[in-house]
């Protein structure tokens, strides 16, 4: 998951940026609400992490000018306890929740995951294709009885690629969301951990669940798709 994180307070900005780099959330930050703005306009998120105090534009004018756009990225926004007016004024220009500080990260976190499941109409917080089951909460993954063991990055790339069997990820989009803006794009880092989840996730006897594309990238095969 990619998430923009707006927060001026650096010591807050650390913490949540640890906390969910620590999940395997890919995350972007941004200390001023006019950068933040150019970003959530121009990149594409899961999710923004907002908080309301911000130099140059704040977070509600922030949110005012992407719901303008009728940009429906999910928003959570971050509150000082005594702000009840800007959290009502903040709902009511389109946040789809709030957090008042100080926070615990796993609510956070929790927040975050419930918070991007209903924006995708997403019920489910377990994804299955074949014998492959795959948590999203608990970030387990089992293939048929067997429990497999996956690192964080391990994890965030077989998410993005098997919420959305059949398409076509390039590298670098799977660069931008599960690793963020931090590697050359030349860098062969995608196909070295594509090749790590395969090795965990297929079984001896069967064709890959994850399809090269050559010359583009790769996809987690649709079930009951042709090898």
């Amino acid at each position: 998951m990619k998430v923009l994180v707006v927060e001026d307070d650096r010591k807050i900005i650390s913490f949540i940026r640890k906390g969910l780099k620590e999940q395997g959330f890919t995350v972007d930050t941004s200390s001023d609400g006019d950068e933040a703005f150019l970003l959530a306009s121009n990149q594409v998120y899961d999710a923004i992490v907002l908080d309301i105090m911000l130099p140059g534009r704040d977070g509600l004018s922030i949110l005012r000018g992407l719901r303008d756009r009728k940009n429906t990225v999910p928003v959570i926004l971050l509150t000082a306890r005594s702000a009840l007016n800007e959290r009502v004024e903040g709902l009511e220009l389109g946040a789809d929740d709030y957090l008042t500080k100080p926070f615990y990260m796993e609510e956070l976190i929790a927040r975050l995951h419930a918070m991007v499941r209903r924006h995708s109409g997403e019920q489910l917080s377990v994804l299955q294709s074949g014998d492959l089951t795959v948590n999203l909460i608990t970030r387990e993954v089992i293939r048929g009885e067997e429990s497999i063991e996956l690192t964080a990055r391990e994890f965030g790339l077989l998410e993005l690629l098997i919420r959305s069997p059949g398409r076509v990820f390039t590298r670098t989009q799977l660069l931008e969301h599960v690793w963020g803006y931090d590697f050359d794009p030349e860098t062969n880092v995608v196909d070295v951990y594509i090749r790590r989840v395969r090795s965990k996730i297929d079984t001896d006897d069967g064709p890959s669940r994850i399809d090269t594309v050559r010359g583009v990238g790769y996809r987690f095969r649709r079930e009951g798709a042709a090898a």
